[in-house]
């Protein structure tokens, strides 16, 4: 049967990878094809002959490692039993050579063993055949190798269907073989679990008018296939047909439709003329709903992690507007004292909410840069400013380093000053009290270098090897001081790499330090976008404007009026929508402050409703949200909104946004 021409090359260029074993004790290997050949990157002269578990041991480095005895436990219940035994997602490593050097590779397979005998019963050896998992999806590596498979093997099929049938028979996905009148040649198991019966005639001929199926679109909708539109049909017209996506009902099933990846090709004979084709077909239905599935949480979870940060921001925004009443107190120093305190507490639970966010955002592409000529020295000095706070709180020393001209990146300013900034917390958190912390720029002809260092915590190899992994995280205290979400490594990664740039985390070890560098692609000099102004203090901003505040948060809405009465503007609050309509249309404030998150009227409703009021249409809206995605402040502007505030509001912001309108009123 080896010697076989016809049963070789079916057996050598079928796509699923597959051995024959002597019955022996030890497994020879008797024959080897070339797609198992390519799997585990070996010669053919380099395995026959050999046992099969000298060949492929198990790795003596993995006491976890038994792909050997279940490979063994399979073949004896396929012996004993007489019957085909399958083996789904095993793991077993296979031994790499490259280079004089060697090493296991992970590898996970979907194998089957099946006893072969001949007419007198004698088991003549053991067929094994495998599907590597680990590569890529099942579809595209069965569905490439099996079409060039077919183009060789199917010119002899007739000849050929008795041994075709034992190779293929126990191959996950459906071959189809017909002559050029249509005439079915082979047909193995798998198409016919697709398939059925159903579609063909009774001289069992393929019947393409009985067939039902339409061609797949991004929605999972497309147009009805004609007869001569399937791959197969249009293989016998001389047209290869690679990778259709088809939904396809097979007869008798009523409403039940499949998902089907089809691959088909023209079958020519020595002289180049048409014999027939050959159609190979997997059914992907499972995959296509575990994707729809995973988009569909994906979702979910963008929506749950939205309702969360509006539903966390709520109770933030009276907070914070207390703390500012608490500083802007010109007499008690203690009062400042504590609104600072609140402020710094509520700016960092609202950074954990924005990062929270952000690095959903981040991970699956929904982030756009606003890219401009930066001074990486602007973007330094901005980070250490929001950074200073909390090293100076923990006592630590900090030194920088920086080049006595510009070094320009182009980048979005916001994104690269919450990188380094995030790495300056980290490095002020991760170090002990009264510690050192390093910052460095330097710059060449084509890179700009950023280096945070500090001589803290540091970090195990283990924990290093992860570092820039979403939730990855060190071993805390009980009391959780050096805490977080384990999210902002991940988030500078992804921030750094839309840059086009690069980050490294690099550590001696526990209670050595940590140091991260990041690299930026330099540019020419160019017009640099001017540093943000500093907004004016609370206690600057004051003017003479009449604004209407409506809000359903009792104490948001307290605690704001409170905050704009001290400010010296007159303020009328209510936490009414339909109220505060009416008292917008008898006063006709110059600033209307409106809440989205209305109860009875939202606040995009009310924004339309007072820009077509005769005596509000020319007021100053501005929105306050729990909501802080684009998409959010478009919708804002597009109702008429001027100004977009996240809660908690920054009262320095609004403050000094206000202080803008009363100049030019006045």
């Amino acid at each position: 049967m080896l010697n076989d021409p016809i049963f070789a090359a079916a057996f050598n260029l079928s796509p699923i990878g597959q051995y024959l074993l002597a019955p022996t004790d030890k497994l020879d290997i008797l024959a080897v094809n070339d797609a198992f050949l390519r799997s585990v990157s070996r010669r053919r002269e380099d395995v026959l002959g050999r046992p099969l578990f000298e060949v492929f041991p198990n790795n003596p480095d993995n006491p976890d490692d038994v792909g050997v005895q279940s490979l063994a436990a399979s073949i004896a219940t396929a012996i004993a039993t007489r019957s085909s035994q399958s083996m789904a997602a095993q793991h077993y490593p296979i031994e790499m050579h490259k280079d004089g050097r060697s090493w296991f590779q992970d590898m996970y397979w979907s194998a089957t063993n099946t006893p072969v005998y001949d007419a007198d019963g004698t088991l003549l050896c053991i067929s094994h055949t495998t599907i590597d998992i680990t590569a890529q999806v099942l579809a595209e590596q069965a569905l490439e190798a099996s079409r060039e498979e077919a183009l060789v093997s199917a010119r002899k099929a007739e000849a050929a269907r008795a041994y075709l049938a034992g190779v293929l028979s126990a191959a996950p996905v459906g071959v189809l073989v017909v002559a050029r009148d249509h005439t079915v040649l082979h047909r193995n198991p798998a198409h016919e679990a697709l398939f059925g019966g159903g579609y063909f005639s009774a001289d069992g001929r393929i019947d393409f008018p009985a067939m039902h199926g339409w061609f797949i679109d991004d929605t999972r909708e497309g147009p009805r296939i004609g007869p001569g539109q399937w791959p197969l049909a249009r293989a016998l017209a001389g047209d290869t047909v690679d990778r259709c996506l088809l939904k396809v009902q097979a007869p008798g099933s009523g409403a039940d439709c499949r998902i089907l990846l089809v691959s088909s090709a023209p079958i020519l004979d020595d002289a180049g003329d048409l014999v027939g084709a050959v159609a190979v077909s997997m059914d992907i239905e499972a995959r296509v709903r575990a994707e729809e599935d995973l988009k569909e949480a994906h979702r979910r979870k963008d929506e749950f992690l939205a309702m969360l940060a509006h539903e966390l921001r709520n109770p933030l925004a009276p907070i914070g507007a207390a703390a500012a009443l608490l500083r802007s107190n010109g007499e008690d120093a203690q009062l400042r004292s504590i609104g600072t305190v609140i402020t710094r507490q509520v700016v960092h639970m609202s950074g954990l909410i924005d990062e929270l966010l952000d690095v959903a955002r981040v991970t699956r592409g929904l982030i756009t840069l606003d890219r401009v000529a930066l001074d990486a020295n602007q973007v330094v000095a901005e980070a250490l400013e929001q950074a200073r706070p909390g090293i100076e709180a923990r006592g630590h020393t900090l030194r920088v380093s920086q080049p006595g001209q510009p070094a320009y990146v182009s980048g979005d300013h916001k994104r690269l000053v919450q990188v380094l900034a995030n790495l300056l917390h980290n490095a002020a958190k991760f170090t002990p009290e009264g510690g050192t912390i390093e910052v460095g720029l330097a710059a060449d002809a084509e890179t700009v270098t950023l280096t945070i260092a500090d001589d803290g915590l540091g970090m195990t190899p283990e924990l290093l090897a992860r570092a820039f992994e979403l939730f990855a995280q060190g071993d805390h205290t009980l009391d959780r001081a050096q805490g977080g979400l384990g999210i902002g490594l991940a988030l500078v990664q992804s921030l750094v790499t839309l840059h086009g740039g690069s980050v490294r985390a690099d550590s001696d070890g526990p209670g050595l330090g940590s140091r991260f560098t990041i690299r930026l692609p330099r540019i020419e000099a160019a017009a640099v976008a001017p540093a943000p102004e500093a907004p004016p203090r609370l206690d600057q901003a004051v003017g003479t404007l009449s604004i209407l505040l409506v809000d359903d948060n009792e104490d948001g809405v307290m605690m704001l009026d409170m905050l704009l009465s001290a400010l010296g503007y007159r303020v009328a609050s209510t936490s009414s929508a339909r109220d505060g309509l009416r008292r917008a249309e008898a006063e006709a404030p110059d600033v209307c402050i409106l809440d989205i998150g209305l109860p009875d009227i939202d606040g995009f409703a009310l924004a339309r409703a007072l820009r077509a009021g005769e005596r509000t249409r020319h007021a100053t809206l501005i929105a306050l949200s729990g909501y802080g995605q684009d998409a959010d402040r478009a919708k804002a502007f597009a109702a008429g909104f001027d100004q977009y505030y996240v809660k908690p509001v920054d009262a320095e912001a609004l403050a000094a946004a206000l202080a803008r309108l009363a100049a030019k009123a006045g």
